[in-house]
């Protein structure tokens, strides 16, 4: 204990406390310095939070660099404050590089601010989304069929990016996909990894569309490599099918004054007050969100 004291003892108290005060302040490069540095560290985070911590931290240093060599007249304190500079700039230039090694073309620019921006997604994980599906947005003509009822595999999961979709069962009309909706959602939940299926509807563009696909086996092999973009998809497609779902319930009435509630999907409900309660005794099978309610039948007859 002796010992350890006397190393504090002498830690604290090697040095002369200061009994005077400079009366004068520094110059204003070591202000200005300071000013950087305080600016510096209110800087946020991703590529861009970066490059603004590392600029004006940079900036900094350097200054206090001047004020090292020209008003202080120390080697050691403008030899700590360069290296320092020194290494500001490389990270800028480092972190510069990584910014304009992820830039995209302008579709996938905007489906990056309209869909995974808002979800904090970053610049590199969202790079390795648009790798697998190798940077290519696919181009649908009008009344073109990107799938076709009981033909079409599903081998590919894909994002409209412009235009709309309209899906049909056995020639009747389901429900529209709008830009920033999955084509095949529903499909691609039913099916577990190592499965086969083929389309139960028929999807069919009302209009010129533009789309993203990402193959089923690429992107699975990127989910087994990070996991995080595998829960992504999982929330992204949950909301989708949520989304196709109330569409659905929209569309979905038997007979006068009942109406199907997908909150409940083993009970039809009575908007009319006065007809008495029935007892539920259908039950839906489990199936594709696109799937319309079958075995119906009407509970006043």
């Amino acid at each position: 204990m002796g010992e350890n004291a006397s190393f504090w003892e002498s830690l604290i108290y090697a040095h002369p406390t200061c009994t005077t005060w400079k009366q004068e302040a520094e110059g204003s490069i070591y202000h200005l310095a300071s000013i950087l540095f305080v600016v510096g560290f209110m800087g946020g985070s991703g590529f861009f939070g970066l490059l603004y911590v590392f600029s004006l931290l940079g900036l900094g240093f350097l200054c206090s660099s001047v004020w090292a060599w020209l008003d202080v007249c120390a080697a050691d304190i403008f030899s700590w404050n360069f290296i320092l500079f020194a290494i500001c700039f490389v990270q800028f230039i480092y972190v510069t590089y990584q910014v304009r090694s992820v830039s995209f073309d302008r579709e996938f620019q905007e489906l990056y601010s309209a869909l995974f921006q808002p979800l904090g997604i970053s610049l590199t994980v969202y790079r390795k989304i648009v790798l697998c599906c190798d940077a290519e947005v696919v181009t649908l003509e009008k009344e073109h069929c990107y799938a076709m009822q009981g033909k079409t595999p599903i081998d590919k999961l894909s994002l409209l990016v412009s235009g709309r979709i309209r899906v049909t069962v056995d020639g009747e009309f389901l429900h529209y996909i709008f830009p920033l909706q999955f084509l095949d959602s529903p499909e691609w939940d039913s099916l577990r990894p190592t499965e086969e299926g083929i389309f139960q509807v028929t999807l069919t563009a009302e209009t010129d569309c533009r789309y993203v696909a990402w193959r089923r086996k690429k992107l699975y092999l990127l989910f087994a490599k990070h996991r995080f973009i595998s829960r992504l998809f999982s929330i992204l497609i949950g909301s989708d099918i949520a989304e196709k779902l109330y569409a659905l319930n929209d569309r979905v009435h038997v007979g006068k004054g009942f109406r199907y509630d997908i909150r409940l999907p083993n009970f039809y409900h009575v908007s009319l007050p006065e007809t008495p309660p029935v007892q539920p005794s259908h039950h839906l099978q489990r199936g594709s969100p696109r799937r319309k309610p079958t075995g119906v039948t009407n509970c006043s007859s």
